[in-house]
């Protein structure tokens, strides 16, 4: 597959750093092992998620979206790195949220990636662990449609 056919927004670090882990390696016998430094993609802490978020906000963009809508559990980095792609490209952001761990805390539910999601400026809205997730998503997508977006 020629991935160059498809549309890409690309704002990752890329390529990410090989870090030797020569004492890992001895432990486990081998000559030598190297971590791959996803967390150097940049954008929002970085991470594997950037690299498959490069071709979703391409292909937003290509169809002319002006909203990105996403889903996962309360503190998902798929989430936080959603967010910050979109405001990285002007787009609006919704955010459903899963709550999987049935914590009520605050500082669960109003810190970490929660807290960065808000920063950048994702509108957010917590649904019970068990929902069905693409459920809500296409009820929020058809949201954004009657409203314009």
């Amino acid at each position: 597959m020629q991935l160059a056919k498809f549309p890409r927004a690309r704002f990752a670090h890329l390529p990410t750093p090989l870090e030797p882990a020569p004492r890992l390696a001895a432990e486990l016998g081998i000559k030598s092992l190297y971590v791959k430094r996803d967390d150097c993609t940049g954008l929002a802490g970085g991470g594997n998620k950037t690299r498959k978020l490069e071709f979703l906000v391409g292909d937003a963009l290509a169809k002319g979206a002006d909203t990105l809508i996403t889903q996962g559990a309360v503190q998902s980095n798929h989430v936080r790195q959603t967010a910050a792609a979109a405001a990285r490209f002007g787009l609006a952001c919704e955010v459903i949220l899963e709550e999987r761990t049935g914590s009520n805390a605050v500082d669960y539910n109003g810190s970490g990636n929660v807290l960065l999601d808000r920063l950048l400026g994702a509108s957010i809205r917590n649904v019970p662990g068990g929902t069905d997730m693409n459920a809500e998503l296409e009820k929020s997508a058809q949201a954004v449609r009657e409203r314009g977006g």
